[in-house]
Formats: C-alpha cells, structure tokens, sequence
C-alpha cells in the first residue's frame, strides 16, 4: 500500500506540472482545474465549481464534498463539524510548480481517496483553491462567502509545498525574529496556525506525530492574523484567519528550504515522495480524528 501511495502521488503531480497562470498559460490552468475535478468525481465525491471575479475573467475554487455517514442511530452531525482542507492549483509565471503546489494537490487528492470509505460525523470539504499566487483572490471570495452565510467551520488544513526535503546540515532558513528555535536541516514539516487555531495545530501535530512517527514536525503559533510575522501568510489559510476562522497551513516552508520555489526548476524530479506520502498519512489521519466517527 505505501508504494501505491507513492505512486499515485508521483502520477498526480506528473499529470499537474507545468505552468499554470490566469495570464501566461490560461488554458493549462483550465485543464488543471478539470483533473481535479474529474479525480473528485471518480472518487465518488460531489464536486461543484465557485466562480469568483478577478483579473477582468471569472475563475473558479474546484469543491468536493464528502458527507458525514448516514446510519441508524446516529446523532446528527453538530453544528461547524465541517473541515475544509485545500491546496492552490495555480502556478507563478515561469514555473511548473511541482512542490508549488502540485505536491500540495496531490496529497489532497489522495487524502480525499483514503476518507471516502471512512465513518464520518461531519462534512469534509477538498478545495483546489485558483488565484493563491494573485494575493490570494480564490481563498478570499471564498472565505467572504463562508462568512456571509454565517457557516461555521471546524477548521481549515491548507497544504502549501509540501515536498521537498533536504539533508544536509543548514539547509534550513528561518525567518527573521520567528520566536520558536527550528531545525537547521530541511527535513521536516512545518505546522503554522495563530491563536486562534491553537486547538486545530495540537490535534494535527499529535495525530502526525501518533500515525506517522517518522514524519518530523514543528509548529509555530503566531498571535492575532500573524501580522508580526508576514512569512507565515503567504497561502490560503490567510484567508480564513482574515475572517476568524481557525486554520492551518502545513509546509516545507518554502523558499526557506526549496532553491527552486517559484522558479523554471521547480520539477518533479526533485521531489521527495517518501516525504510526500508521510505528509498524505499524516493529514488523513489529521482529518480523522477531527470528523471521524467511532
């Protein structure tokens, strides 16, 4: 099962790479929206489209939903027991985007794959967000939207590069006056939430660390919408802070690791998928102890 995995990892983010922008490539952004889409629905999942203005088009947030299970008996799923997990789907100029963030679409998908069949007590909700590299404008209509119809979340997971690794010594950076001491080899996953989402970054962190042992982590905590700190905004789950809602961004962290983020390099070939499909387990099993049922 764990080379399966990997290999459908591997084939995700081999059929997502290549640049994908609303202005240099806009077909190819259109394509990707509808692999993702497409593997939704052979999942067996709902999916629907949100349209959104921007950039004088109309772009879409590809949604699939999953259900909470249906069974004699069971109590009525509460009120917010909704989880969202996510992942941009589209590209900088210039940039095939393996780790950003075709890594981050791919363990989507396959997360999606491995909750289909599970007991559920509340809704699940796999988002390919469009626009993250354009200040966020998918995330932000969609979040507006959330937030005009007074839906309440359980929170948000959003997988921003999530597959490269490194190993030798200083390879990774950190961000000037972070407050937590981090590892100086690039080789672990970094859990970042605010205040607001204390609760939503413990439950991930210890069901990573419970379900995949191996699998490093760190997480930070910033105060408030991680003003102080603007490194820790820079994806969708900036979003969701901005309205109130809790929300986690799982990442490699990015350019503070990846030499190739945002540039032509940024392949498939320097994936880690071991590192990947930890990353996979560890949100599944995330996501399990958030909605799952007994």
């Amino acid at each position: 099962m764990t080379d399966q995995l990997r290999d459908r990892l591997r084939a995700h983010v081999h059929a997502l790479v290549g640049e994908r922008h609303p202005v240099f490539s806009p077909e190819v952004l259109k394509q990707v929206e509808s692999y993702l889409a497409e593997q939704f629905r052979h999942l067996g999942l709902d999916v629907s489209l949100h349209p959104f203005d921007a950039l004088g088009s109309t772009y879409h947030n590809v949604i699939a939903t999953l259900s909470p299970s249906a069974s004699a008996g069971s109590p009525t799923p509460n009120e917010g027991s909704q989880l969202i997990i996510a992942a941009h789907y589209d590209t900088v100029p210039g940039s095939p985007g393996a780790d950003d963030n075709a890594s981050g679409l791919a363990v989507l998908l396959e997360v999606a794959r491995s909750l289909r069949d599970m007991p559920l007590s509340g809704e699940v909700r796999f988002i390919g967000f469009c626009l993250e590299e354009e200040d966020l404008l998918g995330s932000l209509a969609y979040v507006a939207h959330l937030r005009a119809n007074n839906q309440a979340l359980r929170g948000a997971i959003v997988l921003e590069c999530v597959g490269y690794t490194r190993v030798d010594e200083g390879s990774q950076l950190v961000p000037a006056g972070l407050p937590i001491t981090v590892p100086s080899v690039g080789n672990f996953l970094g859990i970042v939430g605010n205040a607001d989402s204390a609760q939503l970054a413990a439950n991930i962190e210890r069901s990573a660390n419970r379900a995949v042992p191996d699998l490093n982590t760190v997480s930070l905590l910033v105060p408030g919408r991680g003003e102080l700190f603007p490194d820790t905004r820079r994806s969708d789950h900036a979003a969701f802070w901005e309205h109130g809602y809790p929300a986690v961004m799982l990442t490699d962290t990015a350019n503070f690791r990846n030499p190739h983020y945002h540039q032509p390099t940024d392949t498939l070939e320097t994936l880690n998928l071991e590192f990947l499909r930890k990353v996979a387990e560890a949100v599944t099993a995330a996501a399990i102890r958030l909605v799952g049922r007994e």
